[in-house]
């Protein structure tokens, strides 16, 4: 963007769900998960910290069925349950933004996305620029002169040019792209057999969906036939990925200004969460930590590997390292029953990355994969000289064992110290 937003609108339904699968699994003392608070918090407060709008809000999907369940009973059929570790954590994050003095808006009978669009279409009219965060690429569909998507987890930003970069198509054609190509998540069908490049060349060539259907018959091959077999459920399909822009809602833009936190009740809610840092913070004092070594400690730096280039990095930051640490993140904890779906590393203080790896549940974000990217580590892993620390590193070295990979270069196992310190 080539100015600060005024208004930002912040999809917390989308952000809960990629923050819980792409960060590690975090409990406080009390085996409470709180990884994916943490993940969206952090999120949020970097991301006002950067643009510091006038007015922001935080929207979330309500609980229960949505007008697309009456239009479409197997709109969203396909999804497995929300695990509990990640439904036990809503609860707490609401009362985490509504404490920080944030706008949050559950709007029943409509989904996250509708609120932002109804959101971004008054400020459009007001002339007011908007930010949208965002992982979900129906928003797509949103962006204008005035509307800008931004996904936190990789920092790219979307304009009216993005779109056609991305996707083939401008924004007021993504409706149409979208409906073609259809939904798998979402459980929309489009035209079978037809995938992006093909929806592209087809509102390339006709301009929008009512005319492909209108000359449908100008389309041969197979394709041909499934676009014809197709055109009586399109239509539906164009209603269920339209998000709505003219709902009736409380809160407007103009409103959504962020009050005074409840100091008091952030404590407490830092307190139940055990974010120790945030506390201090808050506090305005050190923890009895930093006051010991307060010279040695670092900000917390978490990143998430998602692309290749990133591995590449952190392979020779680990490689240059005297001593890094490293976890696994699996399914079990049965070592010999257990899949491996990520991998965790440290090489000093603040200083850590998690690498996704086969993460299936349907809001997962596109990871690397896993084979290729355990062939890459395994030099590095295998390497005895190489020095490593962990947690009850005997079941990591079993799971790595699974895929052909012998760890190597042991230095210490805090599980086995803390037996003999005990």
């Amino acid at each position: 963007m080539t100015q600060k937003p005024q208004l930002i609108l912040v999809d917390g339904s989308s952000y809960l769900f990629r923050a819980f699968h792409a960060m590690p699994p975090l409990t406080n003392s009390k085996g409470q998960p709180t990884g994916a608070v943490y993940g969206v918090v952090n999120m949020l407060k970097s991301l006002l910290d950067e643009y510091q709008p006038q007015q922001v809000a935080m929207v979330f999907d309500a609980k229960g069925k949505t007008f697309r369940n009456d239009l479409y009973p197997e709109y969203k059929a396909n999804r497995p349950p929300m695990p509990e570790d990640l439904r036990s954590q809503i609860a707490p994050l609401h009362e985490i933004i509504e404490a920080m003095g944030i706008p949050m808006i559950v709007h029943a009978g409509v989904e996250a996305d509708d609120v932002i669009g109804t959101l971004a279409q008054q400020a459009t009219e007001q002339q007011v620029s908007v930010l949208i965060s965002t992982g979900d690429k129906d928003m797509a569909q949103l962006v204008n002169a005035q509307v800008t998507l931004i996904n936190t987890m990789n920092q790219s930003i979307m304009g009216p040019e993005g779109v056609v970069e991305k996707f083939g198509v401008k924004p007021e054609q993504i409706i149409d792209y979208l409906t073609l190509v259809g939904d798998t998540s979402d459980n929309v069908p489009g035209v079978p057999k037809v995938g992006p490049k093909t929806a592209v060349k087809w509102l390339d060539k006709f301009g929008s969906l009512d005319e492909i259907m209108a000359r449908a018959d100008e389309v041969g091959g197979k394709v041909g036939e499934h676009l014809r077999g197709a055109l009586e459920h399109l239509p539906l399909s164009k209603d269920l990925v339209t998000i709505r822009c003219s709902l009736e809602l409380e809160q407007k833009v103009g409103e959504l200004l962020p009050t005074e936190p409840d100091w008091e009740k952030l404590q407490q809610l830092y307190r139940d969460m055990e974010f120790k840092r945030w506390l201090s913070d808050l506090l305005g004092e050190e923890s009895e930590a930093e006051e010991i070594a307060a010279d040695k400690l670092q900000p917390l730096e978490v990143e998430t590997i998602f692309t290749q280039q990133q591995l590449d990095g952190w392979i020779d930051e680990l490689k240059q390292s005297e001593l890094f640490a490293i976890d696994t993140e699996t399914t079990s904890l049965r070592a010999m029953e257990a899949e491996l779906v990520g991998i965790s590393f440290a090489i000093h203080a603040g200083r850590a990355a998690y690498l996704p790896l086969a993460h299936q549940d349907l809001e997962s974000p596109p990871q690397l994969n896993r084979e290729a990217a355990l062939e890459q580590l395994r030099p590095l892993l295998e390497d005895a000289a190489q020095k490593k620390v962990g947690q009850n590193l005997k079941y990591d070295a079993t799971i790595f064992a699974n895929h052909g990979i012998q760890l190597q270069g042991i230095e210490y196992d805090t599980m086995l110290e803390s037996y003999v310190i005990d």
